[in-house]
């Protein structure tokens, strides 16, 4: 092929909407945790979660792995045609764009252009784009996915995708699903609201399961929700009504896992996340839901026992310090686990290696906004509570104000400081 037309290949591909020219969106992430998480997600199968094949091809192709990212795209094609059938053409349009600019760049021009011929047949009748792409709300939804498997950051945008999506297809269950778990991730991130009725998420996961009342993940997650605002006998009827009909789905036994720690019922939890660790047991995210779970039986001992037991003691911290090591393990970049393995070393005497690891955090480059926040939060906690420095404390919780205005960790560094500065007026 002459560089005359390998130019304008080259043009072609760029029009194209798929991961290949979406790419910046994990730019700064941990490639291998996104894709830990992606393998996980097809091995859950989850009902309304999209065709994660996609981004996995994209990720092994950045990584290098050019084959598997083929293979990748081969059976995201397979799964579209299984699931999709008649919309298979328009679901395609990812895979496709994905499929022209991988054989691209690895040298297969021909194959790259066959792609781009077949997007044209699909895409050349349909009036939202160039002939080779098209805004269509399947590709909205694709990149809502893409972009909620990748980082903290991108959910805004994901919301974005799932509302365009959904304004030419709005009774599609997957993008309302789309749309409400990147609601229910902003609004967590934001911390609890304070009335119910100003809970978009809500909103939108009751639309989900007035779709398909057999979504158990949608009704999980509502009873998440409903539990921070103290509708307890509802909650319990959604939480118990998933366990029955999805009684093996990772999805329902992780957040149900959670609505049980957070009603304290810590052993149910513990039995859950056991459940759900048999089926993804390289999951970051299990293994630092169990070592949450061995922290409140650890505290709890210490409250109803004074000291507590010795034995006991030493059992849970072995089982927390398992279980948040084995979080960071699994992924480097889950900085809180770290925090709450420093967390333990503290509670267990071990300053010296809790210190190691604020020191190692403190100096790490390009970390996250809501990560970095955490950081600073819990210098600020270890200032006060151990060196019992207030100055020292007021700094880390001033630098945590800076960086995300609303969040739950601002909202604690503001607390904290009010605290702090009542005392040193009362003096």
């Amino acid at each position: 092929m002459s560089d005359t037309l390998r130019e304008s290949l080259l043009v072609k591909l760029g029009q194209l909407q798929c991961h290949f020219t979406w790419g910046p969106q994990i730019d700064d992430v941990d490639l291998d945790d996104v894709k830990q998480r992606l393998q996980d997600s097809i091995i859950i199968g989850g009902k309304h979660q999209g065709v994660p094949h996609n981004q996995l091809a994209y990720i092994n192709y950045r990584q290098g792995n050019c084959e598997e990212a083929l293979h990748d795209l081969e059976e995201a094609e397979r799964r579209l045609r299984e699931i999709h059938g008649d919309g298979f053409e328009r679901r395609s349009i990812v895979t496709h764009g994905n499929r022209a600019w991988l054989h691209y760049h690895m040298g297969q021009l021909s194959e790259a252009q066959s792609y781009l011929d077949k997007l044209e047949v699909t895409c050349g009748p349909l009036p939202q784009g160039p002939h080779v792409t098209a805004m269509v709300p399947e590709v909205w939804g694709e990149k809502g996915w893409s972009l909620l498997s990748s980082r903290s950051q991108c959910y805004e945008e994901a919301k974005e995708c799932f509302a365009r999506a959904l304004e030419e297809d709005p009774n599609n269950t997957e993008w309302n699903m789309g749309y409400a778990t990147a609601l229910y991730r902003l609004e967590s991130f934001s911390g609890i609201l304070e009335k119910l009725e100003v809970s978009q998420s809500v909103r939108q996961l009751r639309r989900v399961l007035e779709l398909d009342p057999g979504e158990s993940v949608a009704r999980v997650m509502l009873a998440l929700r409903l539990q921070e605002f103290q509708q307890q006998a509802e909650a319990n009827e959604l939480v118990e009504e998933a366990l029955r009909t999805s009684p093996d789905s990772p999805f329902v036994l992780r957040y149900a896992a959670k609505f049980y720690r957070m009603q304290q019922d810590v052993d149910e939890a513990i039995r859950l996340l056991k459940r759900a660790l048999e089926l993804t047991p390289r999951s970051s995210f299990l293994h630092h839901q169990m070592g949450m779970c061995y922290r409140e039986k650890l505290l709890a001992l210490r409250k109803n026992q004074g000291s507590g037991d010795p034995g006991m003691e030493a059992v849970l911290i072995n089982d927390c310090k398992h279980h948040f090591g084995t979080a960071f393990e699994l992924e480097p970049s889950y900085i809180i686990a770290q925090l709450d393995f420093a967390g333990i070393c503290l509670m267990n005497g071990e300053t010296d290696r809790a210190v190691e690891i604020y020191n190692n955090l403190q100096s790490l480059e390009d970390v996250t906004p809501d990560k970095k926040q955490a950081i600073e939060l819990q210098l600020g906690l270890y200032e006060l509570h151990h060196t019992k420095s207030e100055l020292n404390a007021i700094r880390h919780f001033m630098e945590g104000l800076k960086i995300r205005r609303g969040s739950k960790q601002w909202k604690i560094c503001y607390t904290k400081l009010e605290q702090i500065a009542g005392r040193q007026i009362s003096r």
